[in-house]
């Protein structure tokens, strides 16, 4: 029998998020309403931990239907062709006590490339109903264009209407039964 810890996703006190810039001159938020997270914890440690997040790119929301329609289309995601966004760890390092970095393999579109992003573990708890429960905040970045999202049009300063950096910043919060 393994002593594998295997934690769920908690949705409704979870999200994943991201922003970028606009005209240069602003941010424009949005964030992926249906996703999937597996993390195994052979011990205590996040060190040791495994994890793994599918995102389906079909459910992404930024509050105007036209520019998520527009995403989910082949200028960007190409949604139909490309269902997922996956992410696999490869190694989780402690930084202090509450910080870690994360790297693994991101995958959108046809693209795979390494990323690392910052991981700060909010605690961990019993909830009133006798169950494990911890938190963590996600943040990190990525160039769009290393993963094929490449539609962009220029305004008249020569600026993208779209810039380049994507800012990830999520919050995800997992649970176990207490045994």
């Amino acid at each position: 029998m393994s002593n594998t810890n295997n934690w769920s996703l908690d949705p409704a006190h979870s999200k994943v998020q991201f922003s970028v810039r606009h005209l240069v001159i602003s941010e424009v938020a949005g964030e992926f309403k249906s996703f999937r997270l597996n993390i195994e914890k052979p011990d205590d440690s996040l060190e040791s931990a495994k994890v793994e997040l599918t995102i389906d790119t079909s459910s992404i929301d930024t509050g105007i239907a036209d520019r998520d329609n527009h995403l989910k289309s082949a200028d960007f995601f190409e949604a139909e062709k490309f269902p997922e966004i996956r992410f696999k760890s490869t190694e989780i390092k402690k930084v202090d006590d509450e910080n870690y970095k994360m790297k693994g393999a991101l995958t959108i579109k046809d693209v795979t490339k390494p990323i690392e992003l910052d991981v700060n573990f909010g605690g961990q708890i019993v909830d009133p109903w006798g169950n494990y429960r911890a938190g963590y905040r996600i943040q990190g970045s990525l160039n769009r264009f290393d993963f094929n999202l490449n539609w962009n049009n220029l305004i008249e300063t020569g600026g993208a209407v779209v810039g380049k950096t994507v800012k990830i910043n999520s919050d995800i919060e997992i649970f176990k039964p207490k045994q």
